[in-house]
């Protein structure tokens, strides 16, 4: 057994295709089939079995070596991490992935101190919708994930990290400013700008459903998945639209905008450092979360 091998069988387990598992390695499917078939000869038994003509699932066998080589690969990446501490260089990838909005405005002044404190370390950084962040994150494709609390399902684990607030965004001196309590038959009277439906609207469809409630009508003039894009609509007075930001912090503050807080409608909620239970954090992965939490691990 080669940790070529493990590698290879890991990434088509993940993807469940040798098509894609060739095209993220950047080798042949042929080389990939080779490798989960020395892998099936020598622990004699079936890793792999097909569903239809293009899919692949994990037999038992084949999810107990994935849990092994999951084990393997992160206990080796730890140890590699850990012999370059002791040369003094620390060494090792750090990948991260993260919705747009977050690494635009809270994530650069920890990025720029990370790295000052670690040059040597691979970094990755990824700009995805919060779906696809978890999703990211429990395939062991990146290390660490900033998601909402709400929305991490159980078997990852999440760090509590900035509490956020739903608010309504509307043009400032608009007349919902003025009101001492913003509610839905006010803000209904207005075009709205949402977020497409989908997986990551649940902010859309929370709203949606109060509306049914009330039997209230509403028009949508605007459909966006950019928080900065809604914003600049929402100062040229196209409509209203909801935003939800890290509490204390304004990253549309420059703009002519009025926040307006929701709590009646929108529980508190917290953004979270998210990744896999079964994680072995190394010195400077755990380095990086501690930047975020605001405690610096120098180097040795």
């Amino acid at each position: 057994m080669e940790i070529q091998q493990l590698l290879g069988f890991r990434q088509v387990a993940r993807l469940g295709s040798f098509t894609r598992a060739a095209q993220a390695t950047f080798r042949t499917q042929s080389a990939l089939s080779q490798q989960v078939k020395a892998l099936e000869a020598e622990l004699d038994c079936r890793l792999l079995e097909r569903i239809g003509k293009r899919r692949l699932r994990l037999t038992p066998a084949g999810e107990k070596l994935l849990a092994f080589a999951e084990s393997l690969l992160d206990s080796l990446a730890a140890l590699k991490a850990e012999l370059h501490d002791l040369k003094g260089v620390p060494q090792g990838r750090l990948s991260l992935a993260a919705p747009f909005t977050t690494l635009l405005h809270l994530l650069p002044e920890s990025l720029k101190a990370y790295r000052r404190l670690f040059p040597q370390v691979d970094l990755t950084l990824l700009d995805r919708p919060q779906d696809r962040v978890l999703a990211l994150v429990k395939n062991g494709d990146v290390d660490l994930g900033l998601a909402l609390e709400s929305l991490v399902p159980g078997e990852l684990a999440a760090h509590r990290w900035l509490p956020v607030e739903t608010v309504l965004l509307a043009p400032a001196g608009h007349p919902l400013a003025a009101l001492k309590r913003v509610g839905l038959r006010q803000i209904a009277k207005y075009p709205l700008i949402l977020p497409p439906r989908g997986p990551e609207a649940a902010g859309r469809r929370l709203l949606e459903e109060h509306f049914r409630k009330l039997g209230l009508s509403y028009h949508v003039i605007l459909e966006s998945t950019n928080v900065e894009l809604s914003a600049l609509y929402v100062e040229m007075g196209l409509g209203v639209s909801f935003a939800t930001l890290a509490r204390g912090a304004r990253p549309l503050a420059a703009q002519n905008l009025a926040f307006l807080p929701l709590p009646r409608y929108f529980k508190p909620d917290y953004l979270a450092v998210v990744l896999r239970r079964d994680k072995v954090l190394t010195r400077h992965k755990k380095a990086f979360i501690n930047l975020l939490f605001g405690d610096t691990i120098l180097p040795q």
